[in-house]
């Protein structure tokens, strides 16, 4: 499998990347997105990044309900990965939610709705840990939410 992944590795430049799926989502006009600058250019599969980004961006677009929304999407280079941000000052997740978030679970809301949250986390944590990868959250409920997650170099 080593050599399948080399076959599908891709040189992307982060910063051109990401803002290449903001604009795919279009987001609402009043939202304040901030990418960190000088993000660097990695060689990974592209299609598995963009789908954790689209859906983690996505996600903090759709459920700020804050009246000046704002998101920050950042990056730390660690020793063999990095480790990515996106925060947004949206409602925030209660701390006993923090783990279940991930989690797809069979409830009678709407199909909509479920495919809207939970099919999209439990995505991006299925993705992030094939790639070994971890993937958690950092929120309160009314002070925003960070969702974190690592990234192979």
């Amino acid at each position: 499998s080593a050599g399948r992944m080399k076959f599908n590795s891709q040189s992307v430049a982060l910063n051109s990347f990401i803002e290449e799926i903001i604009q795919n989502l279009a987001p609402p006009e009043n939202i304040k997105i901030t990418i960190q600058q000088e993000m660097p250019t990695i060689s990974t599969e592209k299609v598995a990044l963009e789908q954790v980004f689209s859906n983690l961006i996505s996600n903090a677009i759709k459920y700020n309900t804050s009246e000046n929304p704002e998101m920050k999407i950042r990056y730390k280079e660690l020793e063999r990965h990095f480790e990515f941000c996106i925060e947004d000052n949206g409602p925030g997740i209660a701390p006993e939610f923090h783990d279940k978030i991930f989690i797809i679970f069979q409830t009678l809301q709407s199909r909509d709705k479920i495919e809207s949250t939970g099919v999209g986390l439990a995505i991006v944590k299925k993705i992030v840990e094939d790639k070994n990868g971890t993937v958690w959250v950092d929120s309160d409920k009314g002070k925003g939410t960070r969702f974190y997650f690592t990234w192979h170099k």
